[in-house]
């Protein structure tokens, strides 16, 4: 019994399936803390260049 217990955490220890799906989270994570402020930063600055191209059609 203690050797298929030994053979089982040896294997889940092995295991790095769920390491990558960590690290792929902790990487949109990170993306979205730098890409929402600068939206926040240049959204107003495209919406006031649209809306001057929009009145001068």
């Amino acid at each position: 019994m203690f050797a298929s217990i030994r053979t089982l955490m040896t294997k889940f220890s092995r295991d790095e399936q769920g390491a990558t799906a960590i690290e792929y989270g902790l990487i949109a994570a990170l993306i979205s803390i730098i890409a929402i402020p600068g939206m926040l930063l240049v959204g107003p600055k495209l919406l006031t260049a649209f809306n001057t191209i929009a009145t001068n059609i």
